[in-house]
């Protein structure tokens, strides 16, 4: 049942990425600004998820582990720095990567810290 829940999960959260990346991408913008939505969402969702008491394991593995697995990408976001560099756009790769880092970090904690009540 566990892994259904997981596959179910990612159903949804992969096309939501995929979307977020292609709006952003959209006119010829940096597809960029779409991985670090997805990856901020999915992280202050799992920071909620695991802030919050008595989650069934049934409820983290479908939105933790699938959707939050699917939605947010690390090896997207490692892309995205190297295919900055290459362009020749260090002050915005440095940027996009610190960007993703601390609001990742922060949107989880916040989320997890507003489920304790804290």
């Amino acid at each position: 049942m566990i892994p259904l829940l997981v596959a179910l999960g990612a159903a949804v959260g992969a096309p939501l990425r995929l979307l977020a990346t292609r709006a952003a991408g959209r006119d010829g913008r940096d597809p960029a600004s779409g991985t670090l939505v997805a990856n901020v969402v999915g992280s202050a969702v799992l920071g909620l998820l695991l802030g919050l008491a008595d989650v069934p394991a049934g409820a983290v593995a479908l939105v933790g582990t699938g959707f939050c697995g699917a939605l947010t990408t690390f090896s997207t976001f490692g892309a995205d720095v190297i295919r900055l560099l290459e362009a020749g756009r260090p002050v915005r790769a440095l940027g996009y990567l610190l960007a993703t880092v601390l609001l990742g970090l922060g949107a989880a904690a916040g989320a997890y810290l507003a489920a304790r009540g804290i």
